[in-house]
């Protein structure tokens, strides 16, 4: 059980955290940032770090970009 919740907490930590900023590059930086660093955590228990930051940062710097969008009024 104690395998399985410090994933899903680091996922839910990141997600709540994606795409802190004022501008377009800070939040899709800072959503890259917490996505590698995340999924290198995730990853590391599926021994695959790499792929697992690789993953990450692609998601982050999605959910960045979407924050963004949101944040400027394009989505309600």
């Amino acid at each position: 059980m104690k395998q399985i919740l410090f994933p899903v907490f680091a996922l839910v930590l990141a997600l709540m955290v994606t795409g802190c900023g004022n501008t377009t590059g800070a939040r899709v930086s800072s959503g890259t940032a917490i996505g590698a660093a995340s999924g290198a955590i995730i990853g590391s228990f599926g021994a695959d770090a790499g792929a697992g930051a690789l993953i990450g940062a692609s998601v982050g710097a999605l959910g960045g970009r979407l924050a963004d969008e949101h944040a400027k009024g394009h989505f309600d």
